[in-house]
């Protein structure tokens, strides 16, 4: 049985917005680095809102001693724009990107240079080589705007095909739609690492929000479970813990190439799964 200290892991972040948001960050980062991370990325905003809170937490967990990876979305963006970030970041000593399309923000036009992130991730292959360890997004249970989900994989190919080495997954909670992507992608000739994103569950309410933007599934004992414990949080905790634990636990044994939270800036949901997996094992 796999041992969940030989799994790879890694966190994501969000760009803090005030000062007391900073400081939580630090202490959230801190009580998770004793899970020894692959790297820690940080999240980009819509239309690189949030450029500059980005490359800043990134540039802190560098010099907290981790490896920083920096979202980088190419909506708006132009390759003027995009190179001088590529230099910016290599400046910094990051070694790793999470290349994204991004959303649009609301208003926004298309705009910029960049249609997909295959087009991206191309791009930053041609300016940097290999500088940069690139990581692509891929959907277990489809692209929201997909027009199919034969459709869906075949652009997961052209993104790996353009010179992606690895991908994080949408997060899911079945381990089926994430067995059958990773088969179909092979089929499609992909074979680099798809690691399985994990969210932590601690609020339905957010959950369901995320879930309906996002066009991951709920399954529907879930949705019910956590409908019925109402506004009871502690239940709601403890459920998510058991869930989210045992969700790991069969993509470990399964042999995944990784483990990848999406905190939320929380380390006590993430660090307590970590926990129970290595009791378990």
């Amino acid at each position: 049985m796999p041992n969940i200290a030989k799994v790879p892991v890694s966190f994501e972040f969000f760009p803090p917005k005030t000062p007391e948001g900073a400081e939580k960050l630090r202490a959230t980062r801190q009580a998770l680095y004793a899970h020894t991370p692959e790297f820690c990325s940080v999240t980009f905003g819509a239309g690189g809102s949030t450029q500059a809170g980005t490359f800043a937490t990134v540039k802190e967990i560098l010099a907290e001693g981790q490896q920083g990876a920096s979202h980088f979305s190419c909506v708006g963006a132009t390759r003027a724009t995009v190179r001088e970030q590529l230099a910016v970041l290599r400046a910094m000593g990051v070694k790793r990107l999470v290349a994204l399309r991004g959303d649009l923000p609301s208003g926004y036009g298309a705009g910029g240079e960049f249609q997909y992130a295959r087009d991206l991730v191309a791009f930053i292959r041609a300016e940097a080589g290999d500088a940069f360890h690139i990581e692509v997004a891929a959907y277990p249970e489809v692209h929201p705007q997909a027009r199919s989900a034969d459709a869906d994989v075949k652009a997961f190919a052209a993104k790996v095909q353009a010179g992606a080495d690895s991908a994080i997954t949408q997060y899911f909670f079945n381990t089926d739609a994430y067995f059958r992507f990773v088969d179909e992608a092979h089929a499609a000739g992909v074979d680099v690492p798809v690691v399985p994103g994990i969210m932590p569950i601690t609020s339905s309410t957010q959950l369901m929000r995320f879930s309906d933007a996002c066009g991951a599934e709920i399954p529907r004992w879930i949705r019910l479970r956590l409908q019925g414990f109402g506004d009871d949080t502690a239940s709601i905790r403890s459920f998510g813990l058991d869930v989210v634990t045992d969700l790991c636990d069969q993509l470990i044994t399964a042999g995944v190439p990784g483990i990848h939270f999406y905190t939320m800036n929380q380390a006590g949901a993430t660090g307590e799964i970590m926990a129970r997996l290595q009791q378990r094992r």
